[in-house]
């Protein structure tokens, strides 16, 4: 969530963390809600199976303001395939942590394969608070 806030470009920010110099930096923030829904293995945190095909990737990219960051994964024969436990961070923004949650099941109900799993109550709380703040 905070990466795809970021309209800064994270190299010459890194570079400057590297060489002592990041005080000297300014970053720009986009100001918009973000969410992350994190898709797992099955099984995971305890045994999962590695190795299996992920197929939706690139209908999810197309997804307006969502981008899914990879974490365990790997490319396989030009598949892309699970080899991690927590394997992929679904993230999105939106004017509202709601249409932010929005988008981010949109892109992650597009991406599949065997026994993923993910939580389907990613920022319910947030969202309570954001009705509440707007009543």
């Amino acid at each position: 969530p905070i990466l795809i806030r970021m309209k800064s470009d994270i190299l010459p920010l890194l570079e400057a963390s590297a060489s002592g110099s990041l005080a000297d930096k300014t970053i720009e923030w986009d100001s918009r809600a973000s969410l992350c829904v994190v898709m797992a293995a099955g099984g995971y945190p305890g045994s999962y199976e590695k190795g299996l095909e992920i197929k939706g990737l690139k209908k999810a990219a197309k997804v307006k303001d969502a981008v899914v960051f990879h974490a365990g994964t790997t490319l396989k024969s030009d598949k892309v395939v699970s080899s991690g436990g927590r394997v992929l961070g679904v993230t999105a923004l939106g004017k509202t942590v709601s249409e932010a949650q929005s988008r981010a099941y949109e892109a992650t109900n597009c991406i599949d394969w065997q026994d993923a799993y993910y939580r389907r109550d990613i920022g319910h709380r947030a969202i309570a608070r954001e009705k509440n703040t707007n009543e």
